[in-house]
């Protein structure tokens, strides 16, 4: 008689994204999984603007972690763009994670999304309650029922509810677990060693833009885009002390912004490069010359050319 083991079940591997309204705690959660910074996050709504993917590696499956931006009522030709990126996500993954804060009571943001995560039929839903930490249990548990409450007006089946605090590493990997039998049978899709699929040029302008958000006025987060122009080993440096050159531009849509990020006597703008020439050598494992540029594009998010310009 064969008992069949663990190790023995078929290695499964897919995509997963996580949807929320913005600062649901999405990016966090991918972090928090991967186990490394590999989506921005930010307490600025709205940061994150390409599809960062997080991997998960395990002995019997491989997760693929899409991060989308947070779907909203667009306002821009930008939130536009970014609402038909959300749906095309939605559509072709494997599983979806709901995010909902359980510091705040579901509200319009949440039913909005809800109602179109309803009209996505097939794919498997489950909702993660996020920052647990910041809640006792008697909230949390009113959090509980009114997920599953909301899940039964709009018709959702939700595969799971499950309380995470990414912060505190609290049910993370229970979270895994939960996911990874939601997702087809099949080899892994990446390497071992990959993290990320996002082109590193794409992670570094990340990586510096969210260090430019850090700390500004409210009227700055949408305005602010990061263009890595290049990124070159130092020529004339011994094989043992190589340096890389990063040479980016930090787009803002007015002239009068740009005080704002390059501070009293440039001091901001070096705070900028220090922070994230931090991240970026952790990122690339070299050290790093950082070059940075301010320029103004003028209403880059309402002009279709400059958007192209800046990769959306």
């Amino acid at each position: 008689m064969s008992v069949r083991t663990e190790s023995s079940a078929a290695h499964r591997a897919g995509f997963a994204c996580f949807v929320g309204r913005p600062n649901a705690g999405k990016s966090t959660l991918t972090n928090a999984l991967v186990g490394t910074k590999v989506a921005i996050t930010s307490n600025r709504p709205q940061t994150t603007r390409h599809t960062v993917r997080g991997i998960v590696h395990r002995p019997d499956a491989q997760l693929v972690l899409v991060d989308t931006p947070g779907l909203h009522k667009p306002r821009t030709l930008l939130g536009e763009r970014l609402n038909d990126v959300v749906r095309t996500t939605w559509s072709e993954v494997d599983v979806i994670g709901f995010c909902l804060p359980a510091d705040q009571k579901i509200g319009p943001g949440d039913r909005y999304i809800a109602g179109e995560l309803a009209e996505i039929k097939k794919t498997p839903k489950v909702a993660i309650v996020t920052k647990t930490d910041l809640v006792d249990s008697k909230t949390l548990a009113a959090q509980l029922i009114a997920i599953d409450r909301l899940g039964k007006e709009l018709g959702i089946e939700w595969a799971e509810i499950i309380p995470v605090s990414a912060v505190g590493d609290t049910q993370v990997s229970l979270l895994a677990d939960l996911l990874v039998p939601l997702l087809p049978e099949g080899p892994a899709l990446y390497p071992e060693g990959d993290l990320t699929d996002e082109p590193e040029q794409v992670m570094v302008a990340e990586l510096i833009r969210e260090a430019a958000l850090e700390g500004v006025r409210d009227e700055l987060p949408h305005s602010i885009a990061v263009v890595v122009e290049e990124m070159l080993p130092r020529a004339d440096r011994p094989a043992d002390k190589p340096l890389l050159d990063v040479h980016a531009n930090v787009y803002i849509e007015r002239p009068s912004q740009k005080g704002i990020i390059i501070g009293p006597k440039g001091k901001r703008l070096k705070e900028v490069g220090t922070k994230s020439r931090k991240h970026i050598e952790a990122l690339l494992g070299t050290p790093v010359f950082l070059d940075l540029h301010v320029k103004v594009a003028k209403d880059w998010q309402r002009d279709p050319k400059q958007l192209r310009k800046l990769g959306f």
